[in-house]
């Protein structure tokens, strides 16, 4: 006989899941992020830097533009996972 969709639904909360993304989350957002702050290092110190009006060199300019995907995105990728890892902790410390 089936079993009702209660029972499965309660079941479903109380086993841990082992792969909800959360680690390909933090793996992803965190390399986003190393290689933004990376891009931008060496945009100020090999690449020539950047002014008011943008990189001075075209090394420069393709390094402004990694930085600037790199960063923001990453930053939003690990913020969620982290958040996602929190909340399975604290998930894992009611059970």
């Amino acid at each position: 006989m089936s079993e009702s969709p209660e029972r499965r639904l309660r079941e479903v909360g109380k086993s841990p899941m082992k792969d909800d993304g959360t680690r390909q989350l933090l793996q992803w957002g965190g390399g986003m992020v190393g290689v933004g702050l990376l891009s931008a290092a060496l945009l100020e110190t090999a690449l020539g830097g950047f002014s008011v009006t943008g990189a001075s060199t075209n090394g420069g300019w393709f390094a402004l533009i990694v930085a600037l995907m790199c960063i923001p995105f990453g930053g939003l990728l690990l913020a969620l996972g982290i958040a996602k890892w929190l909340r399975n902790r604290s998930l894992a410390k009611h059970r």
